[in-house]
């Protein structure tokens, strides 16, 4: 069909793929359909609530491809569920007694606007549904054509989402500076840990990524200079058992041997046994509009430093966490073709009126398709028999385990 109007809007975190995503959907628009008007809401379904948005002019046309080299949102995120009526209320993104769905279907209407393009984790997409179906029960058509974005990578049925890739590499370089660290100190601890609220594939993929760079570099054992030392020594994800006296043991003879450990961890690894904690204590448990734990306010990165420093008697505990500095970067080069083949497939979906969340159907041998959304959720587990991740403890002198079981 002919589209005259789209929007675009990006929503939740950050993730390396955000600012190409939004360059790319207006390139193809700008090749194949450029008499389609293009906005963008500022701030995510903010800016839709409020009515903010930005034109995309011929000079931002024109200059498209600059965003292949930023990382960020150039035209702003925020985390807002159109369903939870309090909080949007709260935050002033409406009135008392209006209903959030009403109020950014009105502002479509009132925008003309034919096709809205999410690019945003399932949260956002989820939400992009819940105001399709609401406008179609009111009798406007709005197609709805999502990007997934999390570097979790954890989106059923989604093969691999939109910045995870660079994620994992950002988390790479990151810790490349910050495992000089160990000789700082002695029997020092440095724990690096990397987001992933459930799913353990991005701080599995880093430390792969890592390990696979320290082959390439050259080392002088004899002087205190070697691979052991700034290897990866242990990964604690939430889809695995994590036997802690097994692994203090372990990891003791790493420490005794060369002086450090380091541990690559899952914000989500532990949260369980670090919430019920919290709430022993009567400490209450911060959670977002969309009712998650705020990870960085339960800091499992802290809780188990604190552990294992006491069972390898550490003197130092470093701990770093690299998902701002991973998060924020621009799109690597798998990314960024990643990126253009589903923009590219979000474009021709629109244009046939056919909504969804672009990605490889994992249900439907990979084919790129617009996903339906009643398919689409989070919480997708990192699958621990890759035979990649396997290869990687086994390098490491790990044992794989089940589902995380944490102990005092």
């Amino acid at each position: 069909m002919a589209v005259k109007k789209v929007a675009l809007l990006t929503a939740g975190g950050l993730a390396p793929c955000l600012s190409t995503a939004i360059g790319r959907l207006i390139e193809r628009y700008t090749e194949v359909s450029p008499d389609t008007e293009i906005i963008a809401y500022v701030g995510g379904y903010k800016g839709l609530l409020l009515g903010e948005s930005i034109r995309i002019t011929p000079e931002i046309r024109e200059n498209a491809a600059v965003l292949y080299k930023h990382g960020g949102s150039p035209i702003g995120n925020s985390r807002v569920k159109l369903t939870n009526v309090k909080d949007c209320e709260k935050r002033g993104l409406v009135k008392e007694g209006e209903n959030p769905l009403e109020v950014a279907a009105n502002q479509l209407v009132k925008d003309g606007v034919e096709v809205l393009h999410t690019i945003g984790g399932d949260d956002t997409n989820t939400t992009a549904a819940d105001l399709a179906a609401y406008l179609a029960e009111n009798n406007y058509q709005l197609v709805v054509v999502g990007l997934p974005k999390t570097i979790d990578n954890d989106v059923f049925p989604i093969k691999q989402s939109l910045g995870a890739w660079t994620a994992a590499e950002e988390g790479a370089n990151y810790f490349k500076n910050v495992v000089s660290e160990h000789n700082a100190n002695p029997r020092m601890l440095i724990i690096h840990e990397v987001m992933g609220r459930n799913c353990g594939w991005l701080t599995a993929y880093t430390a792969k990524v890592y390990h696979e760079n320290l082959e390439e570099l050259d080392f002088l054992p004899k002087i205190g200079l070697s691979k052991e030392r700034k290897d990866v020594h242990a990964i604690f994800v939430p889809e695995m058992e994590i036997d802690i006296a097994a692994e203090a043991e372990r990891l003791g003879k790493v420490m005794d041997t060369v002086d450090n450990v380091n541990i690559f961890i899952s914000e989500g690894a532990g949260v369980e046994a670090i919430i019920k904690e919290m709430e022993a204590a009567g400490e209450a448990v911060p959670r977002d509009a969309f009712g998650h734990v705020k990870l960085d306010a339960v800091n499992p990165g802290a809780w188990f430093g604190k552990q294992f420093a006491r069972l390898l008697g550490a003197e130092k505990v470093l701990i770093q966490k690299s998902g701002y500095f991973a998060r924020a970067a621009a799109s690597n080069e798998a990314d960024l073709k990643l990126i253009k083949e589903c923009a590219d497939k979000a474009v021709e979906a629109a244009q046939a009126g056919i909504g969804g969340v672009v990605g490889h159907d994992e249900d439907q041998n990979d084919e790129l398709r617009a996903i339906e959304f009643p398919r689409i959720a989070g919480g997708k587990p990192f699958n621990i028999d890759e035979p990649w991740f396997g290869e990687l403890l086994a390098d490491i002198g790990q044992v794989k385990g089940g589902k995380v079981i944490v102990e005092h």
